[in-house]
């Protein structure tokens, strides 16, 4: 079992509510498959390349342009995609983990999703819509927020969008796994959220083991 793991929490292990979920997800993973191989990529110590005009001309002109042929300088530009979608491309289990700010999703998580959901990299765009190129089978999202959030509340830019674009690439099985109400000045109880939430990921890592068994 291959899974990657897409960190965009800046703070320290013992502020970062999401980081501390995503321990106990990995541990319990690691208790029951020895095996399985993880890739941690860390992106507030591999930020995002700035997205450019050369970077989309070379992806999408293609499919855009036909028998267009993209130059050099565009196929350089896309570097930091490649690599990124490199690592991901043979991913069983893609895990993103990260607070919620602004309502909606850290902008270095937002940056390499922009990245590597391109044509060429985990898609390609036919006649029949468009056919992965991938083998993600679970998409995790691990989110923490200061706020607290009911299901299907619209003040949710976070995981709705997440979930439309890996849908629009054919990963439709997806847990989101939320630690809400995570500032102690607003919610007593932050500490008791943040542990249902870890209890919820260590149960997700045994249910994704049984399926890769």
């Amino acid at each position: 079992m291959n899974i990657v793991h897409i960190c965009a929490d800046p703070q320290p292990m013992e502020e970062a509510a999401s980081k501390q979920i995503a321990a106990s997800f990995f541990a319990s993973v690691i208790s029951q498959k020895e095996t399985a191989r993880i890739v941690n990529v860390d992106l507030t110590q591999e930020p995002p390349a700035p997205y450019t005009t050369e970077e989309f001309r070379n992806f999408w002109y293609p499919v855009l342009i036909d028998g267009y042929v993209p130059t050099k300088e565009e196929e350089a530009a896309s570097t930091y995609a490649n690599e990124q979608a490199g690592q991901i491309r043979e991913a069983d289990v893609l895990v993103l983990t990260m607070p919620m700010w602004n309502y909606s999703m850290p902008a270095m998580m937002k940056s390499w999703i922009d990245h590597v959901l391109a044509p060429g990299l985990l898609y390609t765009v036919t006649d029949n819509g468009k056919q992965p190129l991938h083998s993600i089978k679970k998409l995790v999202l691990l989110v923490s927020s200061h706020e607290v959030f009911s299901e299907a509340d619209p003040r949710d830019g976070l995981s709705p969008a997440i979930e439309s674009a890996f849908e629009d690439i054919g990963v439709t099985d997806v847990s989101v796994i939320w630690a809400d109400g995570q500032n102690p000045k607003e919610h007593v109880d932050f500490e008791s959220r943040k542990q249902i939430a870890m209890d919820a990921a260590e149960e997700v890592a045994e249910e994704i083991c049984e399926d890769f068994q």
